[in-house]
Order: structure tokens, then C-alpha cells, then sequence
């Protein structure tokens, strides 16, 4: 893709955005960077490529006069592809797509693609883990940590790239394609952006569009959406389900983790060499062996990597005890699926579950929690914009208490909790009404509970 003089608009000036830009800028297009907050608002790091890399910088409203000097638009995964820029310059034959695409347009190698809506995060780092542990040249990025972008400029021949990638950023794929593409469950999410679940599941299986018969796809046989699609791809298709065994594919049978091929088997971890808890977490282990399985990572490697491995920050993140009171940070479970996912995992202890749930709703009813919060909290902490909506859904489900503050929800969980209970932060909604992101509220609540920890402990002292 020669990009050298092009004149290219790229939207949203979040981390995508600015990989976005100062790529572009460093091979020669001309870049104006736009997004809807004040300049001012920017980050310093948005706000220096004006001077770092010649880029242009425009907040707020764009004049009428740019789109038509426009003939490249590169938009982030948070802006929606509907928005007045990308379609005015779509219909005047430029080009609109994503950071992911334009990367892809660079990269070498070969890429693993993970999707889905739940388990990403982790599938993904345990993935790249697998493969570097094997002593397979190993890059991670995409919807975590580091852009694609970032990544291209050093990938080889001989490398992997183990990408995360949202639905928003597989809406404007249009060539990218992986040689390995996982979707490990499709559920309610993301609703305030798409008019449908079936919108926001048919950009999930976007990832498989432009695969062929060389390519692997690796899918849930135990989730309804994806276990429909094995018949309709062009890649060759490997299952993994916890609910039953296959004939071919990886699966869940009594603890063991079993792989089957050409009716050939062979055990390749048990649950009980697997730190993360609950069967989500067994469902990502299972589509992470599948996949080194087909990478070239033996199983004695894989299965040591397995065992060593102990979760990502964020994802039922144990933080400390507190006078009998186990405290876990989700607050990556920004829909309600990955909230029922994390109090599952913890309702196979013997005590209750102090729950906080709040934040930014993405109008996903609350209602498939209510069977395990009957049967398994002990009360509902509410923070955030949703909290009204949250509370008239679980209305005699459950007792509640709201909080206005991280710091308050903290103790008066604390209050509620019996010893042997746990407290779970897994909010079922996004961060953006209190803070910069569901890492900052994760680290806010972390920071919240070694605090109390250390007023109470010194009152005692």
C-alpha cells in the first residue's frame, strides 16, 4: 500500500488513532488527526504530533472544506463507521478502514486472531505465552496493549502475531486475514452501538471472511452462535467444547483437557494444573491448545506454559484478604455475560459474593444474572449512571446498597461480607461514566482495598 502523499483523515485521537497518525505521517501522507473533544482535552502524547510529525489537529466539528481534500480515512475502533466523515469520503470512491487493515497492509509473517466476547484478553495472552515458550518467534498487540501498527514495522517472515480484535475493529477489515482465527463465544454485548445482537455477531465472523482452505478456524462448539458457523467457512474448522467430547477437536472430560485427531488422543492438562478459575477459563485454555497445537508448540511445552500461567490483571484478579474477606478485581466484565461468567467462577467456594455492579450501560438486560445472584451473593453494591436500571431489574432478587464513590462501595462491601465471602468488582457495564477506562477502575478499586486494609489493620495494631 503506497501511502506517500495521500491525504488522509484519521478519527479518534485515542491510542489507535495515534499509531494511526504518526505511521502515516512516517512514510510520507499527509495527516490530519480529528476527534470530537477540545484539542485541549488531547493527550500530550496526541497533541505533540503536530510538532513531532507535521500532523494536523482538529477537535470538535470538521469543516465541510477538508472531506472534500480527503481520499483516506482511518478510523478508530471507537468511533462508529457510520459517522458523517467516513461516509461522505466513502461515497466519493476514497478509501475507509481500520488500524487493524492498514497494518495488515504492512505486517509480515503470519497472524493468530482472537475474537469474541468474552475471554479475549486472557486466550490471547496465554496464546502468545504458548508460542514463545515454544520457541516460536512471537509478537501480541492489537485490541490489547500494543496497536497492530506498532508491531508491523518489526515483524519477519518467520513471525507470529497473536492479535486481539474487537467487533469494532473487525468492521473495517476489508483484506486482513489471519492464518489461524478464533471466535470463542458470541453474547450480548455492545448494544448501545449496534442495532441487533445479530449486527454485532455478523461483525464477530468478519474475522473469518477472507480465510481459505490453508487457514485454520477455531471455534466453541458448546456456544450456540459459533458452533453454527463450522459449516459455512472456507478455512479448515477445529472445535473445543467443556459440555461434551468430539470426535475431533479439544475437549473437557471429567478434569482432563483432551485433544482428538484422526482417532487418536492424548490428555494434554487436567483442571487442576490450571490456576484460573472457572469453566470460561477452561474454554479459553482449550482454544489456546488448539491453537498451538496447529502453531507448532509441542504439548509437554504448552502443558508447562499452562500451569505457569496465572491470569491477566483485571480478569477475577485476586487482590488481598481482608479479616477473612477475599477481594477480586473483573472489572474487565463490562457486559453482563462476563459478570455471569466471574460470579460462576467464584460460586464454587463455600461462602457468598458481595457483588458491585454499575457504570456505563450498553442496554443489555441484567435479568440472566438474577438465578446466580439468588443463589450465591449475598448483597449488590451499585455504582455509576446504570444504577436506577440496575436496581429496578434485581428489585426483590436481592438485598442492595448503593455507593457514590470507589471508596465507598469498597467499605461498605467490607460491611456486608461474612468471613469466607468473597467481594467481586465485575460491574456488567463500562467504565466511561466515573473513569478513563475499566483499567483505571480496576486500579481504583485496587488501590481502595490496600487502603482500607491498611487503616484497619493499623486501628488494631
Amino acid at each position: 500500500m503506497e501511502v506517500k502523499g495521500r491525504k488522509t483523515l484519521v478519527l479518534g485521537a485515542g491510542k489507535s488513532g495515534l499509531a494511526s497518525a504518526r505511521f502515516l505521517a512516517e512514510r510520507g501522507a499527509v495527516v490530519a488527526l480529528h476527534d470530537r473533544k477540545p484539542v485541549e482535552e488531547w493527550s500530550d502524547a496526541a497533541r505533540s504530533l503536530k510538532e513531532t510529525h507535521k500532523v494536523g489537529l482538529i477537535g470538535g466539528d470538521l469543516p465541510s472544506w477538508l472531506l472534500d481534500q480527503i481520499d483516506l480515512v482511518v478510523i478508530s475502533p471507537g468511533v462508529p463507521t457510520n459517522t458523517i466523515p467516513a461516509r461522505y469520503v466513502d461515497r466519493k470512491d476514497g478509501e475507509v478502514i481500520g488500524e487493524v487493515e492498514l497494518a495488515y497492509r504492512f505486517m509480515k509473517g503470519r497472524i493468530v486472531g482472537i475474537t469474541g466476547s468474552n475471554g479475549k484478553t486472557t486466550t490471547t495472552t496465554l496464546i502468545g505465552k504458548i508460542l514463545r515458550n515454544a520457541g516460536i518467534v512471537t509478537q501480541v498487540g492489537g485490541n490489547i496493549g500494543t496497536p497492530l501498527l506498532d508491531l508491523a514495522a518489526t515483524t519477519t517472515d518467520d513471525t507470529w502475531t497473536v492479535a486481539e480484535l474487537s467487533s469494532f475493529q473487525l468492521e473495517t477489515i476489508k483484506d486482513f486475514r489471519a492464518n489461524v482465527s478464533i471466535c470463542l463465544n458470541v453474547t450480548p454485548n455492545h448494544l448501545d452501538r449496534y442495532e441487533s445482537f445479530t449486527d454485532y455477531a455478523a461483525a464477530k465472523h468478519r474475522i473469518f471472511m477472507n480465510q481459505t482452505a490453508d487457514d485454520l478456524a477455531v471455534l466453541n462448539a458448546a456456544d450456540e452462535i459459533t458452533a453454527s458457523w463450522a459449516k459455512g467457512l472456507k478455512a479448515h474448522v477445529t472445535m473445543f467444547s467443556i459440555r461434551r467430547e468430539l470426535d475431533e477437536g479439544s475437549f473437557l472430560r471429567g478434569r482432563e483437557l483432551v485433544s482428538r485427531s484422526g482417532g487418536k488422543e492424548k490428555v494434554l492438562t487436567t483442571r487442576d494444573e490450571i490456576f484460573l478459575r472457572g469453566l470460561h477459563n477452561v474454554e479459553n485454555v482449550l482454544a489456546s491448545l488448539a491453537t498451538g497445537l496447529a502453531c507448532g508448540a509441542s504439548p509437554e511445552s504448552m502443558r508447562e506454559t499452562i500451569a505457569n500461567f496465572k491470569g491477566v490483571e483485571h480478569r477475577i484478579e485476586f487482590v488481598t484478604e481482608m479479616f477473612g474477606v477475599k477481594f477480586y478485581n473483573d472489572s474487565k466484565a463490562t457486559s453482563v455475560d462476563a459478570t455471569l461468567k466471574a460470579l460462576e467462577a467464584l460460586s464454587e467456594g463455600d461462602g457468598k459474593v458481595v457483588l458491585i455492579l454499575g457504570g456505563r450501560g450498553k442496554n443489555a438486560p441484567y435479568a440472566p444474572l438474577i438465578p446466580l445472584i439468588e443463589s450465591s451473593v449475598r448483597s449488590v453494591g451499585l455504582i455509576g449512571e446504570d444504577a436506577d436500571n440496575i436496581e429496578s431489574q434485581l428489585s426483590g432478587v436481592t438485598y442492595t446498597f448503593r455507593a457514590d464513590s470507589m471508596a465507598d462501595v469498597v467499605k461498605q462491601s467490607l460491611d456486608w461480607a461474612k468471613q469466607g465471602d468473597s467481594v467481586l468488582l465485575a460491574p456488567a457495564c463500562a467504565s466511561f461514566d466515573m473513569f478513563r477506562s475499566f483499567e483505571h477502575r480496576g486500579e481504583e478499586f485496587k488501590a481502595e482495598v490496600h487502603g482500607l486494609k491498611a487503616r484497619t489493620t493499623a486501628k488494631l495494631m
